[in-house]
């Protein structure tokens, strides 16, 4: 009799054990399939307002308006400069750097405050025209470019201009920065 008791109490501890473990292998699979989905899905970011459009940035990468208005920003910021801001405009300008290119974007930066400062020299580019490409993560700037010594322009010159960028998680990171030759100008 004992026996019999010790075997059915046995069997009900066996299939007890059996359910649970049915119920953590479904929990188990439900929660790596919330993690797989949770790691695939597209992120998205809500950016603050610089237009009167709502913007986002979701990670399959920046839209093309979204480049342009980066883009843009940068390139003003980049090229508008006078002797008495260049400590905050390099400063400025290095948080926007990717970290993989922060060095040289800062020698690059740190010749242009050595020549200029203690100068009247100072800067002003007007855009004209813009061109992004988001699968690249480029754009091209063309405006004109005055230079002013004190109050007085001293060159007004048509120019075009290359930011490279990287996407670094949800954000745009500056990789570089160049001035585009002059295709009128032979050598």
């Amino acid at each position: 009799m004992r026996a019999e008791f010790a075997y059915e109490e046995a069997q009900k501890y066996l299939r007890q054990r059996n359910r649970l473990a049915v119920v953590a292998g479904v929990l188990g699979l439900a929660s790596l399939l919330g993690l797989g989905a949770a790691a695939t899905r597209d992120r998205e970011v809500v950016l603050v307002p610089v237009t009167s459009e709502r913007l986002s940035l979701t990670s399959a990468g920046p839209d093309a308006h979204y480049l342009e208005l980066v883009t843009r920003d940068t390139a003003l910021m980049l090229l508008n400069r006078s002797p008495q801001g260049l400590d905050y405009w390099m400063g400025e300008i290095l948080k926007l750097a990717d970290p993989a290119a922060h060095g040289q974007l800062k020698g690059e930066l740190v010749k242009i405050v050595e020549e200029q400062r203690g100068s009247d020299i100072s800067q002003a580019f007007v855009i004209r025209r813009m061109d992004v490409d988001p699968g690249s993560l480029t754009s091209t700037v063309t405006g004109t470019l005055k230079t002013f010594v004190g109050a007085q322009v001293i060159a007004s010159n048509d120019r075009s201009f290359r930011l490279s960028w990287s996407k670094r998680g949800l954000s745009l990171a500056l990789t570089g920065f160049e001035q585009l030759p002059d295709p009128s100008q032979k050598d």
